[in-house]
């Protein structure tokens, strides 16, 4: 399950990167640590699963798992932040 653990934080780490990128284009400020920061992320996957599968090769699966779910994961929750406060909040009733 070292994999597993490996892939999650892994995931963490991308979707972070992913999150500062996507923020740094969106906003129109497109500088070089925004392409490092775009590049950084796509390799990342590819390092931690290169690594892994030389090291360990059976729980290359679990880290590839480990990887996506924190990326749907931040995903769907910084979906659901934006829209909530595109709307003004939450409303209870």
């Amino acid at each position: 399950m070292i994999g597993l653990a490996v892939g999650l934080v892994a995931g963490v780490f991308q979707f972070w990167l992913l999150f500062k990128f996507t923020n740094r284009v969106t906003s129109g400020n497109m500088s070089t640590s925004a392409v490092f920061l775009g590049l950084a992320q796509f390799l990342l996957p590819l390092a931690v699963l290169l690594c892994i599968g030389f090291l360990r090769r059976d729980e290359l699966l679990y880290t590839g798992i480990g990887i996506v779910v924190p990326l749907i994961t931040g995903a769907v929750v910084t979906l659901v932040r934006r829209n909530r406060q595109a709307k003004g909040g939450t409303h209870h009733e």
